[in-house]
């Protein structure tokens, strides 16, 4: 090891100490232990320009073990970003640009928002799937997209299930240019690993097609830098490189797990720096620090970047056409491809979800950028694309995703996707199944990431599958993440309107929920459902009283609408597939299409009633589980038909 190395490492562990110290939190443990693994990746692999860094070509790195933060932090600062001391002296303070756990769009250089473990590596794989997706879409496209991915772990991460779905599908892509260090450590927070862990990491990555190098000593760099050489001229498989470290170390308390989570204190922290021999006052970071990774990190990054700008410059001159589509990928323009609204044949009777796999077809034609697939549900969910090639290792320009039944990984790995950029994706399930997706729903809206969530089967309507499969609370659930658009369109056309929105939207993810029943073509409007709601169907003269519906009660609210007429009460069907969007309209709209008070609106939806009375003091929903039976039985069973509607509106009127 060179001077300058030790010097360079030990700077990045004692500003790590003095962070965490002057917030008074935060995790040192991991920060110290894996300084070298970030040194060594910085200052002599990793592709990145401080000066651009949301520059496409870069390569991506993901902290999966988000709690170390303030080693990124501190990386980031050492490597020119727009990371001050200050920044790092308001560690974890409100309104810092450097908060607990990294957070894309937040602090620049940060290419993933990760914490809850293991969605950092679920998100890595996503990235490399794009990176590989994306090269191969264009004649020439490496010269257009070709970089690595790293992420960094700790043993969190690989206990958690979702780590295990998403190292499965890495091996099964064979993607190359994914490179995993375990920072290997053998201490969770609340003592020894050995409490909860003891299975054979290399073994279990063996056998999911990876490779597997090890690095004995963490403070090795010679080691690391020879691993990380190693693992790029990997042709055919991901590499894990297994890097054993000491949680703290230079603590008094290192190798436990009282360094994982406290700061290590003023007298600590002192003895720590006393033992890399750094003698320093807190914040204080050598100008030799600085001026090396401005030659290395810095340098490398912007000759790459410059050498890439030439490259575009020279494919734009080739390939004119590809390039276009390029440019629009990259900025998630589709605004050249949905033009004008389709034409619906009056009979249409279609489910939503058939509806939705038509515009999906469709717009797959259309969009040239468009990736996806479902859960292994592709034949339920209407994702199957007709004449669609299935990426995979040997179809990698393929566009079809297999994802097999990863539901929580294919949501993540949707994230990654989206956080590389060049590609408008979307996934499927069952939506009873969000479930297993929900803390990726999550991350997307809090990352701004407008990923699209195909969710069929949308109801009691399910049928004979029963209370397993039929959904009643998760609607509600989707509701209240915020920064979620959730559209549960009522028909063909609201399906296909809903698509548009979806595919428009930049920072907000979408979910559409979608029927298994035919639901038939209502006098609904194309551009009204970017309204969230508005009158499907209008009282005869005078108002009554107001039916808020979504998806296939909206027929429901119709049917019965003429029945309470025919007994003098007239009423208004108002469609409401977007809460999200209706609430974003401005009052005087939002109480034009409601028409009445709250006490005299009446909603209506197959699902748990949770958060509809903040519209209607009436609600007719479902607050129990449901029950196996044909669909027309259970439906009938729980009063969803037009005659127990009536009967609602009249006894509550």
């Amino acid at each position: 090891m060179q001077q300058i190395d030790k010097l360079a490492v030990s700077a990045i562990r004692a500003t790590c100490i003095d962070v965490v110290n002057k917030a008074k939190s935060g995790h040192p443990g991991m920060a110290l232990g894996s300084a070298p693994i970030m040194y060594t990746l910085f200052s002599n692999h990793l592709v990145a320009n401080p000066k651009e860094p949301m520059w496409f070509n870069r390569d991506r790195f993901v902290l999966s073990a988000g709690h170390a933060s303030s080693l990124l932090y501190t990386m980031l600062h050492l490597c020119g970003y727009e990371v001050s001391l200050d920044d790092l002296k308001s560690f974890r303070q409100l309104g810092s640009l450097t908060p607990g756990h990294p957070e894309f769009r937040h602090t620049k250089g940060v290419d993933a928002t990760s914490g809850p473990l293991g969605q950092g590596i679920a998100q890595a794989v996503g990235m490399a799937m794009a990176e590989r997706a994306v090269a191969h879409q264009y004649p020439q496209g490496k010269e257009l997209c070709s970089h690595y991915t790293y992420v960094l772990c700790g043993d969190g991460c690989l206990q958690e299930g979702l780590s295990q779905e998403a190292i499965s599908l890495a091996g099964h892509h064979k993607l190359n240019k994914l490179i995993l260090f375990y920072d290997s450590n053998a201490v969770t927070l609340d003592g020894s690993l050995d409490l909860s862990f003891s299975e054979n990491v290399k073994g279990r990555f063996k056998a999911s097609n990876w490779n597997v190098l090890e690095v004995e000593d963490g403070n090795d760099i010679d080691a690391i830098n020879e691993a990380i050489s190693k693992a790029k001229t990997s042709k055919s498989k991901p590499t894990l490189i297994i890097v054993h470290t000491v949680i703290g170390y230079g603590s008094e308390k290192q190798g436990t797990c009282k360094v994982h989570g406290n700061p290590l204190g003023e007298e600590d922290g002192q003895k720590a720096k006393a033992f890399y021999g750094y003698n320093y006052p807190a914040f204080e970071i050598p100008q030799e620090v600085y001026d090396h990774f401005k030659n290395t990190f810095a340098k490398r990054g912007e000759a790459a970047y410059k050498e890439y700008q030439k490259t575009l410059a020279s494919y734009k001159e080739k390939h004119s056409g590809a390039f276009k589509k390029f440019e629009r990928a990259v900025n998630g323009d589709v605004s050249a491809y949905l033009k004008g609204e389709p034409k619906f044949d009056p009979d249409n009777n279609d489910s939503t979800r058939v509806s939705s796999g038509k515009a999906l077809n469709e717009l797959y034609n259309k969009v040239p950028f468009l990736m996806g697939g479902s859960a292994d549900v592709a034949g339920s969910v209407m994702t199957k694309i007709t004449d669609g090639v299935n990426f995979s290792p040997k179809t990698p320009k393929g566009r079809n995703v297999n994802w097999g039944i990863r539901e929580f990984e294919m949501a993540a790995a949707q994230n990654g996707m989206l956080l590389h950029g060049g590609l408008k994706t979307y996934v499927g399930a069952f939506l009873v199944f969000v479930d297993y997706m929900k803390a990726a729903v999550r991350m997307a809206a809090l990352s701004k990431l407008p990923g699209i969530y195909l969710l069929s089967h949308d109801s009691l309507a399910v049928g004979e599958d029963g209370p397993t499969h039929q959904p009643i609370e998760q609607l509600a659930m989707l509701r209240s993440i915020p920064n979620v658009n959730v559209i549960r369109p009522c028909d063909a056309r609201e399906t296909y309107a809903a698509w548009k929105v979806a595919l428009e939207s930049k920072e907000t993810p979408t979910a559409l929920i979608l029927s298994r029943q035919n639901l038939p073509l209502l006098a609904s409007k194309y551009k009204e459902v970017e309204k969230g709601a508005y009158i499907i169907s209008k009282e005869s003269k005078r108002l009554d009283a107001t039916i808020v519906a979504t998806g296939s009660e909206v027929s429901l609210a119709v049917e019965a609408q003429k029945e309470l007429l025919a007994r003098g009460v007239d009423v208004r069907v108002v469609s409401m597939p977007s809460t999200y969007l209706f609430d974003k309209q401005d009052k005087q709209y939002r109480e034009s299409v409601l028409g009445v008070s709250k006490d005299k609106v009446f909603a209506v939806e197959m699902l748990s009633s949770f958060g509809w009375y903040k519209y209607a003091d009436h609600v007719m929903g479902i607050d129990t589980f449901g029950t196996s039976a044909p669909a027309k039985d259970a439906i009938k069973a729980y009063d969803f038909t037009a005659e127990h509607l009536v009967k609602f509106v009249l006894s509550n009127l």
